[in-house]
């Protein structure tokens, strides 16, 4: 898929995200986490970017899905929770252990925003190698081509609609 519709499939994933915090009254770690998951929605197309790597190879399998989650979830635990935490406004789910919950939910925002690119990639006739290097085999549901405007923007909207209506009813 192109860029439109990675975002719409990234919105949609994280509807029940979104609802789930707004539900809690955590409006701001919301926004912020959707903001940083639509960021990082395209991050597995860096490969056609960087020389010597073949696109849809290690960026497009779950193996980088949870690397980009572990490297998320250290930013937010020691990097941003130390800052946000001296004003109070972490506790949001009181895991035993932990001291914020904010590398944890780092680490689902770096997940999702991966898996939620593969998952608009699977839908194309290409396809994806998510199990790579472990196992070759490409997966395809061969729904629509990814240069498709109309997929794209369909994505787009339903992805935009899941979000503003977890948004809405949570309220």
């Amino acid at each position: 898929m192109y860029k439109l519709g990675h975002y719409g499939v990234a919105l949609g994933v994280y509807a029940p995200v979104v609802a789930w915090l707004l539900g809690r009254g955590l409006a701001a770690l919301a926004l912020g986490g959707g903001v940083v998951l639509l960021w990082l929605a395209m991050l597995p197309d860096l490969d056609t970017q960087l020389p010597g790597m073949s696109h849809r190879g290690l960026t497009h399998t779950f193996l980088f899905a949870l690397a980009v989650g572990v490297a998320v979830g250290l930013v937010a635990e020691f990097a941003i929770a130390p800052t946000v935490g001296q004003f109070g406004a972490v506790a949001w789910v009181g895991v035993p252990g932990f001291r914020t919950g904010l590398g944890e939910f780092g680490f689902l925002i770096g997940t999702l925003a991966v898996l939620s690119h593969l998952l608009a990639d699977v839908i194309t006739p290409m396809g994806i190698r998510p199990f790579w290097p472990l196992w070759g085999r490409s997966f395809s549901l061969d729904i629509t081509p990814a240069k498709s405007t109309v997929a794209n923007y369909v994505l787009l909207a339903a992805g935009s609609f899941l979000a503003a209506s977890a948004a809405l009813t949570s309220i």
